[in-house]
């Protein structure tokens, strides 16, 4: 399939997804048991991002690289307002804010040696040597364990999902773009789906005093979902056939999962319902994110290791 009519068909699978969405709200907040304002400003939330990644699609991978450097950024940015008590060191915030564009240039230039080690051995190494070289010990391994957990989290996973622009086409065979848009599309579609199926037929906690909404029908209906459409689509639009394509399913809907999850136990820690209100419905980027900063690093690999 030609490169352009991939990305035109990756995009119109987004807009169903999130017109089926809409569409399964409408249906649902029929049930007067149910509170569904929240699902209604995530739907809302939802047209937005998909127009903007729509644009940044057709700008092109530069555009989408920096918009994920942005979301990086924002995503940060978060984190520290979220540890504002124990990351109070400005240069060393400021050390962690370059961190940003450099990773990002690792991915524009495609060196993955340098892209798969920057945050977790040199950003490792220099955080230390920073707060050592200045004579400062008062809450030292809490500040720098903190402060690369942030840099992992926010930059590190997230990279992984432009470093899918600028695999080569052996690995990439449908275009530079559609592997980033499959992970992005059943990534979210699988917090979508997770989060439908809980509302609907949810009954049963999995982790309460972590996540309270969590259902073991919501994370089955998930994994059921998101395996069923990475098997449709993963032979059509990646190098993976139907048994790996299902396999990837598996991987992004319980690692997308997870990251939720542990994004939960964050605020649960920190005492905080979400990580900011950038976005109506979904709370802050983090929350947003959340499932990528597993599923991406995930995925990545795993398809690397097959393909590359």
């Amino acid at each position: 399939m030609p490169t352009n009519q991939v990305l035109i068909f990756l995009l119109a699978i987004m807009l169903m997804i999130v017109l089926a969405s809409t569409v399964m709200f409408f249906i649902a907040k029929k049930s007067p048991q149910k509170d569904y304002t929240e699902l209604n400003a995530r739907i809302n939330s939802w047209w937005v991002m998909f127009g903007i990644v729509s644009v940044c699609v057709f700008l092109g991978e530069m555009a989408l690289i920096c918009l994920f450097a942005v979301i990086s950024f924002l995503a940060l940015n978060e984190y520290f307002s979220l540890n504002n008590k124990t990351l109070t060191d400005k240069p060393l915030k400021t050390c962690a804010y370059i961190a940003i564009p450099i990773q990002y240039f690792w991915v524009s230039i495609e060196w993955y040696g340098l892209f798969v080690i920057f945050i977790p051995v040199y950003m490792f190494l220099f955080i230390p040597f920073v707060k050592v070289f200045r004579g400062e010990t008062e809450g030292f391994l809490k500040i720098v364990g903190t402060m690369h957990w942030g840099l992992m989290l926010a930059v590190f996973s997230l990279s992984h999902l432009a470093y899918l622009i600028v695999l080569p086409e052996s690995v990439n065979p449908a275009g530079s773009i559609a592997l980033m848009l499959f992970l992005l599309v059943l990534t979210q579609f699988n917090d979508v789906a997770q989060f439908l199926w809980g509302k609907l037929l949810g009954k049963h906690k999995i982790s309460p005093h972590v996540s309270p909404n969590k259902t073991t029908a919501g994370l089955n209906g998930g994994i059921v979902t998101i395996t069923l459409l990475a098997s449709f689509i993963g032979p059509w639009l990646t190098p993976m056939n139907v048994v790996q394509s299902v396999g990837a399913g598996l991987i992004i809907s319980i690692g997308g999962f997870i990251g939720d999850l542990t994004m939960s136990a964050i605020k649960r820690d920190i005492g905080i319902k979400d990580t900011g209100s950038l976005l109506p419905g979904h709370g802050g980027i983090l929350d947003r994110v959340d499932s990528l900063t597993f599923s991406a690093p995930l995925f990545f690999h795993y398809l690397y290791y097959l393909h590359y």
